[in-house]
């Protein structure tokens, strides 16, 4: 066998070695089929091998590859951009783009900071977010990030921004419900404004459906409402972190809405390359624009690849085939079906404690003891088995988090392609029981007493 000298997530870990992808599919070298229940890290979501976006891909680096942006602009970014603002909502019309989600995140951070510099406001420089949160692992982004486990190495490093609680109604820190609770987690920010002043906050982020920090955490319905007076009202941007939910995985071009909000600034990525090529974007209403175009008319802020043709003509391709599939519209469907054949499992295994989320990004968040919620030891290690387990047996699941505290609960995050078939949904639950099948008898007691 081969040296390998790549750096894997974990360095003693043997992964298998991918040879193609065909619709949900992945396939190694050995032969061995994999369904791809997450769409890779929640990316693939026109899933693999889609000939339409290979040939644009192919057409274009017949052309030109790359071009530095400061020197050239191009017909695919162009017109990726034009795509962008038809699809969004309201004036969210400029795109600035990047390379990641990470990048996106923290480009969006960078954009609101200088609006309020060019408005002469040079106190905003502080960017306020929730705890249980994920936004990305450059500095900027992480400092964003409520994700304590990802934190912990690099805490003397980053900003305190988390600030809130999360809207994590199956854990209310309140003891609550939300038909009674008033939305005491996002009144928590009108109480951090309060405490730190708002001329010295720029801008307040989010993920509409929380990602991987806490497994597809979807807030009550008036729950952006109220984030979104309170922003208003304290002069507050806020930034809708859609890295994970964007163009499509909830049923919405942005999850933002479902809620009937639109942010000031939206930050873009894995599903708008569907993992056919490195992209994300940064987008800016129009009000933020034209207050940067008014004065220095530059925002500090680039990459050597940013705006790249050949990543911009895969993703033009990306949302073309999205349209012309008309594939947010069997979303719901196939979201209910599936949600329907994982409701059926919970009833089989009693340590699925919550089936959550929005679409096609459906968490699971496994306990202990139903009534309790009482999570399973962190020496259990439930989340590594379960995607261990599951590589095992052909179907690729997506590790999260839980728990209040965001390190004691066990999740996985259910995402197929949003090109799945019914029968391709069936095929998923079929691997899914068996993946928690083996885990009961691997972990026997631990899991306590598995249903008929």
């Amino acid at each position: 066998m081969k040296p390998s000298y790549l750096i894997k997530p974990a360095l003693d870990e043997t992964y298998p070695e991918v040879d193609y992808g065909k619709g949900s599919y992945l396939f190694d070298k050995e032969g061995k089929e994999y369904l791809d229940a997450s769409s890779g890290a929640v990316t693939a979501n026109i899933g693999h091998g889609a000939l339409e976006i290979i040939n644009a891909m192919h057409e274009q680096a017949q052309k030109v590859s790359f071009v530095y942006r400061s020197q050239f602009t191009s017909d695919s970014a162009e017109q990726l951009a034009r795509k962008i603002a038809s699809l969004l909502p309201g004036d969210l019309n400029w795109s600035f783009f990047v390379n990641s989600g990470s990048e996106a995140t923290e480009t969006a951070l960078k954009i609101a900071i200088q609006y309020w510099q060019e408005k002469g406001i040079n106190s905003k420089t502080k960017i306020l977010s929730r705890w249980i949160s994920y936004h990305g692992i450059t500095l900027g982004a992480l400092s964003m990030s409520g994700h304590p486990g990802r934190r912990a190495r690099f805490v003397p490093l980053l900003e305190e921004f988390p600030v809130i609680s999360p809207p994590y109604c199956y854990r209310c820190p309140y003891n609550s419900s939300p038909s009674d609770c008033g939305f005491l987690c996002a009144w928590e920010l009108e109480q951090a404004i309060k405490r730190i002043g708002a001329d010295h906050i720029a801008a307040f982020i989010a993920e509409p459906v929380i990602g991987a920090a806490g497994a597809a955490i979807a807030p009550p319905d008036g729950y952006y409402k109220t984030i979104k007076e309170i922003c208003e009202e304290y002069d507050i941007l806020f930034i809708a972190d859609e890295v994970m939910t964007g163009f499509g995985r909830t049923g919405k071009m942005l999850a933002c809405e479902h809620y009937e909000v639109i942010p000031d600034i939206v930050a873009l990525g894995k599903g708008m390359g569907a993992g056919y090529a490195p992209i994300a974007a940064a987008v800016a209403s129009d009000r933020i624009i034209e207050t940067i175009r008014n004065g220095s008319k530059i925002i500090m802020s680039g990459h050597t690849l940013s705006a790249n043709p050949q990543s911009c003509s895969a993703s033009l391709a990306v949302l073309e085939f999205i349209e012309k599939r008309q594939l947010l519209q069997e979303v719901d469907t196939k979201a209910l079906y599936l949600k329907d054949k994982l409701e059926k499992l919970k009833s089989k295994f009693p340590f699925i404690g919550e089936i959550r989320g929005k679409g096609l990004l459906i968490g699971m968040e496994f306990v202990k003891h139903p009534g309790t919620k009482q999570a399973f030891g962190r020496n259990v290690k439930l989340t590594d088995r379960l995607v261990k387990i599951g590589r095992e047996k052909g179907i690729l699941l997506y590790p999260a988090g839980a728990g209040l505290d965001g390190t004691s609960g066990d999740a996985i995050i259910i995402a197929p392609p949003l090109t799945i078939s019914m029968k391709e949904i069936d095929d998923l639950a079929c691997r899914l029981k068996d993946v928690f099948s083996e885990a009961y008898k691997t972990l026997g007691m631990a899991l306590g007493k598995e249903g008929e």
